[in-house]
């Protein structure tokens, strides 16, 4: 069998989302439900961690949310607080010891973590770590977290997440929770977004603010870089406990990770999406009769594409939202299956037309190169090919799955390289500048465009491949 998302996947991927909630008679439930809304960050495996007061309670599972937790499930995670994740694996394979929340007990008591981002001196840690007689029962990076917490001396738990975090490099928006306390932290960089929210007089934290809105509560505000937010009996309060840096949250939240009905900062994803369609259009005018997205990632871009360059919009590919996980793909080869799993031209409106398809990204190049040509056979005159974001030259080091460098078709090729091999008659990449633009200004990490790496890793400059790892910044 076949994995659909194997097929037709030449994006970057995030490596998870986060929830958590204090102080909600159905903390489980709820988080569930903000798990679901987190969904696309994530579909490899998922967790929840609740506690009543006393213990915590533990599910996690491979799968959808919707999978791996019925009602049943849900009755026995009790307690008022709960913690949750969902998974694309980074750092650690797809196997059900790197799902998490990672929930262990030690000499401070009972502690679980989720985790998005990745410790760019993970390695070394856990080298350092083992030499010392630790075990580790996975491979995901968030579990030198746990070792860390553990063997620190301080004696809150908010003291020792400090502590531990402090020895740490790279991005992370973490959640933790004891059975006394729920801990909310983002990196000082803030490369990963992490939000809190209001329902009643529960508190929440989550990756992106739309998991607040499905069980009725309220966007507060995103959580700063190097904050720390404690929840416990008492409130709610907040800490600033690491030395201050540049704001640096990762660009590619608003180019494709995010929802479109998400914010950050108060700058709207579906809007920006919009900019950086208008700005493509102004960068890279053409002459053609209409404009088409690549669905669902390319909407919002093709829409601003189109406005800007006054060209018709039309939905010329329509996606299939009931592909499972799996698909048993013929024992006879059917060229370009994977496209046509998830997407089928509208050959009536592409018949004779000078066609712009406005995408988010091309990493590899193997996906536009199948969907131009899908594009051509439905008749299509023309296929004039719009990037809404640069071209991707970098690989990321800060909790995104991506390919080497020598992977990404635009490391090694100019624009009109890559236009022949995906077999366009023209293709245009939004500039670093105008996607800046779009999105608001500075303080954006885009080290997979332009190759500055606010966190320095130690890079084979050829591969892209790190070679060392961090060991501090």
């Amino acid at each position: 069998m076949a994995s659909p998302d194997d097929l037709l996947d030449d994006h970057f991927h995030d490596e998870c989302g986060v929830f958590g909630v204090f102080g909600a008679a159905e903390a489980a439930n709820f988080t569930y439900l903000g798990l679901h809304s987190l969904q696309h960050r994530g579909q490899e495996a998922c967790g929840i961690v609740s506690s009543n007061g006393e213990q915590l309670f533990v599910h996690r599972g491979l799968g959808l949310v919707q999978d791996v937790f019925s009602a049943a499930v849900l009755d026995r995670l009790p307690g008022n607080r709960a913690i949750g994740h969902v998974r694309y694996s980074t750092a650690g394979g797809s196997h059900i010891k790197n799902a998490q929340p990672i929930a262990v007990d030690c000499g401070h008591g009972s502690i679980a973590v989720a985790h998005n981002g990745n410790l760019t001196n993970g390695e070394a840690l856990r080298r350092k770590l083992e030499a010392e007689g630790s075990i580790f029962s996975s491979s995901s990076d968030t579990e030198v977290l746990v070792h860390l917490i553990a063997r620190s001396r301080e004696e809150q738990m908010v003291d020792r997440v400090a502590d531990a975090l402090r020895q740490v490099a790279g991005a992370y928006s973490l959640v933790f929770l004891s059975p006394e306390e729920l801990v909310a932290v983002r990196d000082p960089f803030g490369f990963r977004p992490l939000c809190l929210g209001q329902v009643g007089d529960a508190f929440m934290v989550a990756s992106e603010p739309p998991a607040f809105g499905l069980i009725g509560g309220e966007y507060v505000r995103d959580i700063e870089p190097g904050e720390m937010i404690v929840m416990n009996q008492f409130g709610m309060r907040s800490l600033f406990p690491f030395e201050e840096r540049p704001r640096r949250m990762c660009i590619f939240e608003h180019v494709y990770f995010a929802r479109p009905d998400a914010s950050f900062d108060d700058i709207g994803v579906y809007r920006a999406r919009q900019r950086m369609g208008e700005m493509l259009a102004r960068e890279n005018p053409v002459d053609a009769d209409l404009v088409l997205p690549v669905p669902d990632s390319g909407v919002a871009a093709a829409l601003g594409f189109s406005r800007e360059a006054g060209l018709p919009y039309e939905m010329g590919l329509i996606r299939s939202h009931y592909v499972g996980r799996t698909f048993i793909e013929p024992s006879q080869s059917i060229r370009h299956f994977g496209v046509r799993l998830k997407l089928h031209p509208v050959a009536e409106l592409l018949r004779g037309k000078r066609v712009a398809v406005v995408d988010d990204s091309i990493v590899r190049g193997t996906t536009s190169r199948k969907i131009v040509k899908m594009i051509r056979d439905a008749g299509a005159a023309e296929v004039h090919l719009r990037i809404s974001s640069p071209p991707t030259r970098w690989p990321c080091f800060y909790g995104i799955d991506t390919p080497t460098r020598d992977e990404l078709i635009a490391a090694r090729h100019t624009p009109e390289d890559i236009a022949r091999y995906v077999t366009a008659d023209s293709l245009g990449y939004l500039s670093i500048e105008g996607l800046r633009s779009a999105v608001g200004g500075d303080g954006y990490c885009d080290a997979c465009f332009s190759g500055e790496y606010p966190v320095p890793v130690e890079l084979d400059r050829e591969s892209g491949r790190r070679q060392l790892p961090l060991v501090g910044v």
